[in-house]
């Protein structure tokens, strides 16, 4: 009996000294970087960033692209020529009706002449029928003679009005073969090259209808899809905060700056447009945007982020709150230095970084160095 005893005593402690030995199971969580709006946020939403003020553009006149001077990222002004099609044919119709214009002045000139010099034999010809040396018949004459060449002055001013209007039009037409920049933008895509011919109203084929698609990037907003049942939670001017999928680290400022007033019936969603706050040139159209929409405007030092973890995994242990880092399978008691709650994830002011794992909720029995089973992925 004393053997039996002595050795159920030994096979006990060595059950002791395995499950001692044994990894605990345990489950994980990441240490993350999260921002304070997370705790005033009501509302989240995805969409894409769109220029509010973007065009195609082309010219009225249909002809062959001859000259084109921007390329894709061009900074253009208002105004600036940005292409040209060929225009021989209406710059020669120009030059003719400015040549017009010359004739017709010249011919006023000869006209107001021959009005002058009727006018002096018509005085000439009252002071003689008046000493009885002319007859009636030819002072009537010499009157008739000066109210043509009057009439003919009017006819001639006419003339010249008509010449600077086909010299207008063949202006316009010039013009129109002169593809200028309706605003200030950028040029994003170009959709000719010269030798195109530029059909701006037919689908001719081969033919191109805009030469280039340019954008004023000082309108860019963000049109994110909100679900019809969550529209109350969003307002005009309600201060938003916006994430870009290509600058993840990166949180701009927003505000709701107006709502489609219609329904999309088949996603059952409205379209909010938020607007920029904050400017940054590598943002650029059609980049795919989180919104989320905050109860409130966050002040300036509370827009950087914070390393945050689940409260779970924080402990305390002696008096101390402590995380359980893992490294090498095995869990390492980490003395933590808490801060406010952001959302469900809680502020680490010190003691662990981003990246790091820990272990989700620590078991009273882990212990300082034990070995851990992570969960099979």
């Amino acid at each position: 009996m004393l053997w039996a005893a002595a050795l159920a005593a030994l096979a006990g402690a060595a059950v002791l000294v395995m499950r001692a030995g044994a990894p605990v199971a345990v489950e994980t969580a990441t240490v993350v970087t999260a921002y304070p709006s997370q705790a005033y946020t009501v509302l989240n939403a995805t969409g894409y960033v769109v220029a509010q003020r973007k065009a195609a553009v082309a010219s009225k006149a249909t002809g062959r692209l001859e000259w084109l001077g921007v390329r894709e990222g061009s900074l253009v002004r208002q105004g600036e020529v940005l292409a040209r099609l060929e225009n021989r044919d209406v710059t020669a119709q120009l030059d003719q009706t400015a040549a017009s214009i010359k004739v017709a002045q010249a011919n006023l000139e000869q006209g107001q002449a021959e009005s002058t010099e009727a006018g002096r034999a018509r005085d000439r010809s009252a002071e003689l029928l008046a000493k009885n040396f002319v007859s009636a018949a030819a002072h009537d004459t010499a009157v008739a003679r000066y109210d043509k060449a009057r009439a003919a002055i009017a006819g001639f001013k006419a003339a010249i009005a008509v010449a600077q209007a086909n010299y207008r039009a063949a202006q316009v037409a010039v013009e129109q073969t002169l593809i200028r920049a309706p605003f200030d933008g950028v040029v994003l895509t170009k959709n000719a090259n010269v030798g195109d011919v530029i059909t701006p109203f037919s689908s001719a084929t081969g033919s191109q209808a805009a030469v280039v698609t340019m954008a004023d990037m000082t309108t860019l907003e963000v049109e994110a899809d909100v679900s019809e049942a969550s529209v109350g939670k969003v307002r005009l001017e309600q201060p938003c905060e916006i994430q870009l999928d290509a600058l993840p680290d990166k949180r701009f400022r927003g505000f709701v700056n107006r709502m489609v007033p219609t329904v999309d019936r088949a996603k059952a969603t409205v379209t909010v447009k938020v607007r920029f706050v904050d400017k940054d040139e590598r943002v650029l159209p059609e980049m795919t945007a989180k919104v989320a929409f905050l109860t409130r405007e966050l002040e300036e030092g509370k827009r950087a982020p914070r390393t945050a973890v689940q409260p779970s995994a924080v402990v305390e242990r002696d008096g101390k709150h402590v995380a359980y880092a893992i490294r090498d399978d095995k869990a390492f008691a980490v003395p933590v230095e808490t801060g406010e709650k952001l959302g469900e994830m809680l502020e680490i002011v010190k003691g662990l970084k981003p990246g790091d794992r820990v272990v989700a909720r620590p078991p009273d029995s882990l212990r300082d160095g034990a070995k851990v089973s992570l969960p099979q992925k």
